[in-house]
């Protein structure tokens, strides 16, 4: 099968596409057919592998040759005892628990990784839902779930975590302040954001508005700031960016001023309530994943580029199929 590999640590001209072996399903596993994925912070932070944390697992070369989190496809094989998908089923999913592998015609993942497709989405907007949908839902249910008529802060809202968790909220009834780059904030308007602000022009600590939720992609303010834009009994959930501020305030915990908290919410791949909820906003119509590009397989390096420019509004997503 064609797959992108790599197997040093690197910029996207790292990666190649190349034949290797198809795998076979074990206990509890199922073998999909890929038809596309989508790229994440995750891949590519293990493609560089800066910070380096993020080498862990592997100091010297990559732990996983295959990278890709998101998966949707055809169930193309099962293995013992799997009993939840049949062939031919239509899947998506979160694989980055279970060795990623997406980038590729064929990929493994176990059951509980993995729902049916709704049909009213496409393999692209399927690819594109997975990991970014469930750091939105958890994100926005942080300690406790945003509710109708709250001011609600999306920072780094263009990307795809963003671009969700502006269409979540706005689905809830929140009024959102979406933040990023200029060339994404048309885009965020339509997506029902009510005011939006160009970060390189204007700092969300200098709008004067007091925040019910702050959900934040960058990481890229003090604790202070945050806490200081909170309204009393408000929380910052902060789901990527600065892993340096990531750490401290996983190290703190739950940052509390009176009734304010700033935290990092335990994040896992697939929750089941979480995917049900994601889903049950797509067939509504509330819901729909933003596609910034479509890039062939043999064209991954330049998918890659455009994410590492911040380029994108939505999701970058990786058709494997020929």
């Amino acid at each position: 099968m064609r797959a992108a590999v790599y197997d040093r640590y690197g910029p996207p001209e790292v990666l190649r596409v190349e034949r290797i072996p198809v795998p076979e399903p074990a206990a509890g596993q199922v073998l999909v057919e890929v038809a596309a994925s989508s790229v994440n912070d995750w891949d590519y932070h293990l493609l560089t592998g800066r910070p380096l944390v993020n080498r862990a697992a592997g100091v010297r070369s990559p732990q996983y040759r295959v990278l890709g989190a998101d998966l949707v496809g055809r169930v193309a094989a099962t293995g013992p005892g799997s009993t939840l998908f049949a062939v031919g089923d239509e899947v998506m999913g979160d694989v980055s628990e279970s060795g990623f592998g997406a980038f590729a015609e064929y990929a493994l993942a176990p059951e509980g990784a993995l729902q049916r497709k709704p049909p009213q989405l496409t393999v692209a907007k399927a690819a594109a839902l997975p990991q970014a949908g469930g750091l939105a839902a958890v994100g926005l249910r942080y300690r406790r779930v945003v509710r109708a008529g709250e001011e609600v802060l999306v920072n780094g809202a263009g990307g795809g975590v963003g671009t969700v968790a502006t269409q979540i909220a706005t689905a809830i009834g929140a009024r959102v302040t979406a933040v990023d780059a200029s060339h994404k904030l048309d885009a965020l308007r339509r997506l029902g954001a009510q005011q939006v602000v160009d970060y390189r022009e204007q700092s969300f600590t200098e709008l004067g508005t007091a925040f019910d939720r702050i959900l934040d992609v960058t990481c890229s303010r003090p604790m202070r700031d945050y806490r200081r834009c909170l309204k009393d009994g408000g929380v910052a959930s902060i789901i990527g960016g600065s892993i340096p501020r990531v750490f401290l305030t996983l190290a703190v915990g739950s940052v509390p001023l009176g009734r304010r908290h700033v935290g990092v919410p335990l994040w896992s791949p697939n929750h089941p309530g979480d995917m049900a909820f994601l889903q049950r906003l797509v067939t509504e119509g509330t819901l729909r994943p933003v596609i910034d590009s479509v890039v062939d397989l043999d064209d991954i390096r330049t998918a890659f580029a455009r994410f590492a420019a911040s380029a994108h509004t939505g999701k970058i997503v990786v058709s494997i199929a020929e």
